[in-house]
């Protein structure tokens, strides 16, 4: 504490040019440490923030979460720290991630490097992806945010006003991440993803300037209830777990319950989703998390048999073979804000009946000014909403009062 006061002391120097006295120094000196002592004291019996006086018998995280549908994602509670562990964080790998979060004022466990080791709670975290901030959201924690990779993107209500009170700084995107701008904010915390590629992922680059990171992938997961579950994995790092097995205990629960209203449903309609992108036009495998949304959304989707989690690559011809008489379109290119404009781009798209039929919706409802769409930062954390706008779409009259949230009508 004295080597800390004393640095202070420096850098005011620096800054004022005054000069310190030796008795003044350790006049404050006693007093900070006086005032440390005291507020570690109020602590002894939380943590929420540091240890005082550590107990081995004593267990510092009586609160646990249980993970129940995110398959990528473990958690092993020790009384004093927890071993987290990533698996699979990016598509065709067998890495994995093992993080050990200690409580603060309690000892390091042995086996574990120094990038492996966060101390929690975190007070401060730089999070480099938009889905990551509803979490911050939900649990109470957004005034911990000190940066995002643009804060144009955002649409989290809380974050954007923190956002324009000048409290949270734009880091960058993907390999473009400021480092440097990073080390002067010094988080406790930084949340990224990775893709595999090395020449865009920033992972590395942001453990070698010795900044604690946490890789988030929820993007893997391949339902929609796995995708929103990764709000356990932030909470970990808060000490919030208690809350956030209550927030997605609610989720479920209402998810679980919507998608119960199209379970007697006879004659599914048809539906299938995106769009020909130069040449090629990716089709979600019938095992992923959008082939799950619109099973349980009541809807036959067309590549539902085939057995990836990933993206198909298929040809327009292929694509309009199966899909001409299908009843519904969804998910297609951001851009399209008219019928017209899938006519103007290539004038075959008018073969298909759910065109003819004006029967297309896009996930582009909520999107703000710079083109920022909160389906992709709130919708993954409200898997309910969304499939209640599925329903909606495809079943009118089960929800008959639900307004469509993150879904609209192309007309």
């Amino acid at each position: 504490m004295i080597a800390i006061v004393a640095r202070l002391f420096r850098d005011q120097k620096l800054v004022f040019g005054i000069a310190v006295g030796a008795s003044q120094f350790f006049l404050i000196a006693t007093l900070i440490i006086a005032c440390h002592n005291t507020a570690i004291n109020i602590s002894t019996n939380t943590n929420n923030s540091c240890i005082h006086k550590y107990d081995k018998s004593t267990d510092y995280f009586p609160n646990k979460v249980k993970i129940t549908h995110a398959t990528g994602l473990t958690i092993e509670y020790h009384k004093h720290y927890k071993i987290v562990t990533i698996k699979n964080p990016w598509q065709n790998t067998k890495t994995t991630f093992q993080y050990a979060l200690v409580q603060c004022g309690t000892p390091t466990p042995k086996g574990f490097n120094q990038a492996q080791v966060i101390t929690v709670p975190v007070n401060s975290i730089v999070a480099l992806s938009t889905t990551h901030l509803p979490h911050l959201a939900k649990l109470g924690v957004v005034d911990k945010l000190i940066g995002v990779s643009n804060s144009k993107q955002v649409n989290t209500p809380d974050v954007v006003e923190r956002i324009k009170a000048g409290k949270v700084a734009q880091i960058g995107n993907n390999a473009n991440v400021d480092i440097e701008k990073l080390l002067e904010l010094n988080p406790d915390l930084v949340t990224t993803f990775g893709t595999g590629n090395s020449q865009t992922d920033n992972y590395a680059k942001l453990t070698e300037a010795g900044l604690k990171v946490g890789i988030n992938a929820e993007y893997m997961e391949d339902t929609p209830l796995g995708r929103s579950e990764w709000l356990k994995f932030t909470a970990l790092f808060f000490n919030k777990e208690e809350q956030a097995e209550k927030i997605f205990k609610e989720i479920t629960r209402k998810y679980e319950q919507v998608a119960q209203k199209v379970k007697s449903v006879k004659n599914p309609p048809t539906v299938f989703v995106g769009f020909n992108f130069k040449g090629t036009w990716f089709m979600p495998g019938g095992k992923s998390y959008v082939a799950k949304y619109l099973a349980d959304a009541g809807a036959n989707y067309l590549w539902s048999a085939d057995k990836s989690s990933s993206s198909l690559p298929l040809s327009f011809e292929v694509v309009l073979d199966r899909a001409a008489n299908a009843d519904y379109w969804l998910n297609f290119s951001q851009s399209w804000q008219s019928l017209q404009d899938l006519l103007t781009e290539d004038n075959r798209y008018g073969d298909f009946k759910a065109m003819k039929t004006v029967n297309l919706y896009n996930n582009n409802a909520r999107v703000n000014e710079s083109g920022g769409n909160d389906y992709w930062e709130g919708g993954i954390n409200n898997p309910d909403i969304v499939l209640a706008d599925l329903i909606k779409i495809f079943h009118p009259k089960i929800l008959f009062n639900h307004q469509l949230f993150y879904y609209r009508k192309l007309i």
